[in-house]
């Protein structure tokens, strides 16, 4: 909300009061009284068109920016209230999904034998550069990928072949495994599927045998 007033001249007023502010839309000045005010500024409503002035509320032509998606670089038209709201802008639901999944820096699954993999293969190929549990190859997390090889790995585990959470889960997961295989075949990414479901308990005994099969095809594609 931009007001026009002063916390002096809010305090001092009454409620059926008018109050000037400046309509976050049009720039234009108006009036709201200032039990609305009030109103607007409970700390449990969101941001709505009352911050707007009657014109911008009642759905007379509003006054939009051109910005450009933060993902597809599509230059499409939002009002200046929402541009506010978010650090990004996004042209549709699809751009915004894609680009929060390429670019989140949390909340992904990284198993203890994952990470026993990174660093084993950071120090046997110190020259390669790996892409461990990231989703920028193919917008969809890919376990280990290396781009000057265009060589990808998957580690799946027993949930990847049983439906340990059920049987819907267990199609979810044999789904989203389909789509990686194509998209892999569509972006010319070699895709190798190791199963890891016979390892039962983490140390480094049981994880040597599956670093020799990914040092050694790692070793053919250099």
């Amino acid at each position: 909300m931009i007001k026009l007033f002063t916390e002096e001249q809010f305090n001092e007023a009454k409620y059926k009061d008018l109050l000037p502010l400046r309509c976050v839309e049009c720039d234009s000045v108006f009036n709201r009284a200032k039990k609305e005010i009030i109103k607007a500024l409970n700390p449990k409503r969101k941001e709505t068109c009352s911050f707007c002035c009657l014109a911008c509320t009642n759905g007379y032509p509003k006054i939009k920016n051109t910005i450009s998606c933060d993902n597809c670089g599509e230059i499409f038209y939002k009002k200046k209230c929402e541009i506010r709201k978010t650090k990004h802008n996004f042209c549709s639901q699809s751009c915004s999904a894609i680009y929060r999944n390429t670019h989140k820096t949390h909340g992904t699954r990284c198993s203890k034998f994952e990470k026993w993999l990174s660093v084993k293969l950071t120090e046997k190929f110190p020259s390669i550069e790996f892409h461990f549990n990231r989703k920028d190859a193919i917008v969809s997390e890919l376990d280990i990928y290396i781009p000057s090889l265009k060589l990808a790995f998957e580690l799946n585990g027993i949930f990847h072949y049983s439906p340990i959470f059920g049987a819907d889960k267990f199609k979810a997961i044999q789904d989203n495994d389909d789509r990686k295989i194509q998209t892999c075949l569509r972006e010319g990414i070699d895709l190798c599927i190791i199963d890891t479901s016979k390892q039962v308990s983490f140390n480094e005994n049981t994880c040597m045998p599956f670093l020799s099969v990914i040092c050694d095809i790692i070793h053919k594609k250099i």
